[in-house]
């Protein structure tokens, strides 16, 4: 008998990890849905086939029914809540598995308070957009006990993502390592993109030109955000993809992991400070996408193209 499963955070991401955990992830129990706001919670469960999940009020109540819990949520104080919560009760033999995209050192204090708790714990951060989460396309990166990863396994490649990272008996962090290195080059693709298509703009080449180039070489996410840029997606959106506040967030983590290591990250410095002017243009709704922007203005152009 399969066992039973709740999802703990609907952002862009967990919204479409759930879909596929129910659409491809052979549960014979209702997937156990929550979220902070409840509404959040009840429209994706409405947006599912019938019977095939249940709304939790309220955390406790989410785990105390569940063998697996997965948690994705913002960042690090969320997540340390979420599973401060989560242990106020029974959880002797259950097992947390955590999406979320936090510093590794937050990562081996969850895990500690999990198994000292009598549960397991595993971090499984992924790496893709919220359109790749949906088409369970993502990759997913699994690290903690072998044995607890194994129990994972079932729930990633070919549902909710299209590979695994396996970081199987290596520490936690380890996965969360790789998530924030990995994070520094989506960083870093998007500030030279927009400084790209800036002086494409302001040389004369123009934006069609440049991108007829970033199409033929750089298929993929450099297409996709270059995509993103010139249709003036990165400013109409009301709801970013990539929130500038999360951005700002894994800069942080990995400039203070450089830090410890002796080393410097000096494009992600520049990337946050684009960041920086972002959320003053844009507030919470930027987007990272949003450098553009922000390099725009630096240029003496308009924020919005």
């Amino acid at each position: 008998m399969a066992p039973q499963l709740a999802w703990i955070g609907l952002g862009n991401m967990g919204r479409g990890m759930c879909k596929n955990l129910v659409e491809k992830g052979q549960l014979d129990k209702p997937l156990i849905i929550y979220n902070r706001t409840k509404k959040r919670s009840e429209d994706l469960s409405n947006s599912l086939p019938s019977g095939k999940s249940t709304v939790a009020s309220t955390i406790e109540e989410a785990v105390s029914g569940a063998d697996i819990i997965f948690t994705c949520v913002g960042d690090d104080a969320a997540i340390t809540e979420t599973i401060d919560a989560a242990l106020n009760g029974n959880t002797k033999g259950k097992l947390f598995v955590d999406c979320s995209t936090i510093h590794p050192e937050t990562s081996e204090e969850l895990a500690k308070k999990v198994t000292g708790a009598g549960a397991e714990f595993v971090a499984c951060p992924v790496f893709g957009a919220p359109a790749m989460a949906d088409a369970g396309q993502l990759v997913c990166v699994l690290a903690g006990p072998k044995d607890s990863v194994e129990k994972v396994k079932p729930y990633t490649k070919g549902v909710m993502g299209r590979a695994n990272v396996d970081f199987s008996g290596q520490r936690v962090r380890q996965a969360l390592l790789l998530k924030v290195i990995g994070n520094t080059f989506v960083l870093n693709m998007v500030e030279a993109l927009s400084e790209g298509h800036t002086l494409a703009e302001k040389s004369g080449l123009g934006s069609d030109n440049l991108h007829a180039l970033i199409e033929t070489m750089f298929p993929g996410p450099y297409t996709a955000y270059s995509t993103r840029m010139m249709s003036g997606d990165y400013h109409k959106r009301e709801e970013p993809l990539f929130a500038v506040d999360l951005a700002r967030k894994d800069a942080r983590h990995a400039m203070a992991l450089a830090k410890a290591a002796g080393t410097r990250l000096k494009d992600v410095e520049v990337a946050d400070a684009h960041l920086e002017q972002v959320k003053k243009h844009k507030g919470e709704a930027g987007d990272i996408a949003a450098i553009y922007g922000a390099v725009r203005q630096e240029a003496g152009l308009k924020f919005e193209n």
